[in-house]
């Protein structure tokens, strides 16, 4: 086999990598690294990837593929992505999302004779809602209006709180989230089936092991630094006033989707419904809840806005990811990086197990090193199916594993929005809160692979 296209793709990476660490846009560098690659693979004449309507000319079939997939992106997985971020900017500005985390707390508030439990606690609890309220960013800053002063009250350190609330953001997980809704796309399967069956079967134990590790993890963390208990605490933002019905409309998707989904559907067996219906659903019934509280028409019309703005900013950020992710897969493919990887594992005597761990091991360290699970995972998920097809491997034995690495390795990026933004609040490094989050998540890393290696 000629392996200077795949060594050429290689180089490519390791740039791009480069680029992406120094903070460049990650969106021009996917871009520009994937032209560059199709230019070189038509210079070469190499067998570009498949174009629906060809121009009838390579230069401009380059370009043609970046308008092939904004279409296939906005008319699929782009336009779910869209729908859930309209959805989250409306539930979280009329105070569905401070209410429902309102709620969840109430379990914590008579814990205060083992602090370390309950900061522990908070990481299921937060799962949970991470469920339903699928930005890490923003579901972070909402658990730090009201679990980190309760968990410092309680008399854990700043350190430890904020330890435990970003590590309820490292599964990226539910039929809301984008890159779930990535991942399902790539292995064609149904949102809720891979929810159910493939994520939670391996994210349940996973959350048991954390919440073990961050117990003694913190609890010896904070022995260490001599840690002295703070009981009041004044410097956090404030709290909703929505009602406490709110709670349940940003469970309002996840419900309908699993109550109409094969599992359970109490109706005809024919009635289906999607994510991005079940959003737009969901939007207009919070819609209602609000009219009902505001009883004002005009603000009732108005607030349509708030949804288009989470639209508009999920596609110029997250939809554009995807395109431009998809365009740098494309010129790996067409450079021969897959035929590459598979021939260099079988000369190796590599398994489906090796290779496995080995996207999945990149894909934690590009999370980390980038900040985004989504910039990672939507590189390279595009190239396994062709993977797993080469190999013989199910698809979900590897988009499993790279999906939710990607989302882990976020969580100890010192560079993470969540991070970031948590670590602002509390007072706290960034760098702090990684040496924290480093054991207990590289540790449920380990037993990711372990256990997607024997369900499937």
């Amino acid at each position: 086999m000629d392996f200077f296209g795949p060594i050429l793709s290689v180089i490519f990476i390791t740039v791009t990598a480069y680029f992406l660490i120094k903070k460049y846009n990650a969106h021009a560098v996917l871009l520009i690294s994937g032209l560059l690659m199709l230019f070189i693979s038509a210079g070469f004449n190499f067998e570009l990837p498949i174009l629906k309507n060809p121009t009838g000319l390579k230069v401009f079939d380059i370009f043609a593929f970046i308008k092939a997939s904004f279409s296939k992106t906005n008319a699929g997985v782009g336009l779910m992505i869209m729908s859930i971020g309209g959805f989250v900017a409306y539930i979280d500005k009329i105070g569905a999302s401070h209410a429902l985390v309102k709620l969840a707390i109430i379990p914590l508030e008579g814990l205060k004779k083992n602090p370390y439990l309950a900061a522990s606690l908070v990481i299921p609890i937060g799962q949970l809602l991470f469920i339903a309220i699928p930005s890490a960013a923003g579901l972070g800053l909402l658990l730090m209006a009201s679990m980190f002063p309760l968990l410092i009250s309680l008399g854990v350190s700043r350190l430890s709180a904020v330890s435990v609330i970003t590590a309820t953001t490292c599964f990226g997980m539910g039929p809301a989230s984008a890159i779930t809704a990535s991942a399902t796309e790539i292995a064609q399967l149904d949102i809720i089936d891979y929810f159910l069956n493939y994520q939670l079967v391996v994210t349940l134990p996973m959350s048991l092991l954390m919440m073990i590790m961050y117990y003694f993890t913190n609890k010896y963390f904070d022995k260490k630094e001599s840690f002295s208990p703070e009981p009041n605490i004044s410097d956090v933002p404030h709290n909703s006033t929505a009602p406490k019905a709110f709670a349940i409309i940003p469970l309002i998707p996840i419900l309908l989707l699993i109550v109409f989904s094969k599992l359970i559907n109490p109706f005809s067996s024919t009635t289906s419904l999607d994510t991005t219906t079940a959003m737009i659903i969901s939007f207009f019934i919070a819609v209602l809840f609000e009219f009902a509280r505001t009883k004002d028409f005009r603000q009732l019309i108005s607030s349509f806005t708030i949804f288009w703005d989470g639209m508009a900013n999920i596609f110029k950020s997250v939809v554009t990811l995807i395109v431009t992710a998809d365009i740098f897969a494309k010129g790996l493919i067409s450079l021969g990086f897959i035929n590459g990887l598979v021939s260099v594992s079988e000369n190796l005597g590599l398994g489906g197990v090796l290779i496995c761990v080995f996207f999945t091991l990149m894909i934690f360290l590009a999370s980390i090193l980038m900040g985004s699970g989504n910039a990672s995972f939507f590189a390279f998920g595009p190239l396994i199916p062709s993977i797993s097809k080469r190999l013989g491997l199910e698809t979900t034995y590897l988009i499993l594993p790279m999906q939710l690495s990607a989302s882990i390795g976020r969580t100890v990026s010192p560079v993470s929005g969540v991070l970031i933004a948590t670590a602002a609040i509390a007072k706290v490094s960034t760098f702090s809160i990684v040496k924290r989050n480093i054991i207990p998540l590289t540790t449920i890393t380990i037993l990711l692979l372990i256990i997607n290696h024997f369900i499937q």
